[in-house]
């Protein structure tokens, strides 16, 4: 595992926060970011998927557990720069809208997007533990 430094930004997608809050085979990858002192970013569409997947499949008190963290961490909202930057990232690298929303919004604020999805397999500025 790598080591990160206290200056960078991360963004972990909704397979990452499953992952995690689910205790998953990766859960202690995901932990490397989302406990401790790392600066996560959580894009508001991390926010509806994550809670929306947790509630209906593992019911509503795990998705508000969710909310709880991801809420004290700073929170992007798709706005004009990332929904533009996503539409061309869904062109380049052919990636479906959430996915690209979730890999503009990495890009335009600068952080690293964690996640255990390999469809962003060899994109600069991902990371899949």
């Amino acid at each position: 595992m790598t080591t990160r430094s206290a200056s960078e930004l991360y963004v972990v997608d909704a397979t990452g926060w499953l992952e995690y809050l689910t205790e998953d085979s990766k859960a202690a990858a995901f932990a490397h970011y989302l406990e401790g002192d790392a600066s996560v970013l959580v894009p508001s569409l991390v926010i509806y998927e994550v809670y929306r997947h947790l509630a209906k499949h593992r019911g509503r008190a795990l998705a508000d557990r969710f909310a709880s963290q991801a809420l004290l961490r700073r929170v992007v909202p798709l706005d004009e720069t990332i929904a533009l930057a996503a539409a061309n990232a869904s062109l380049d690298h052919r990636l479906s809208g959430p996915d690209s929303i979730i890999y503009a919004t990495a890009r335009v604020c600068h952080a690293q997007l964690v996640t255990a999805n390999t469809h962003f397999r060899g994109l600069p500025g991902v990371i899949i533990p």
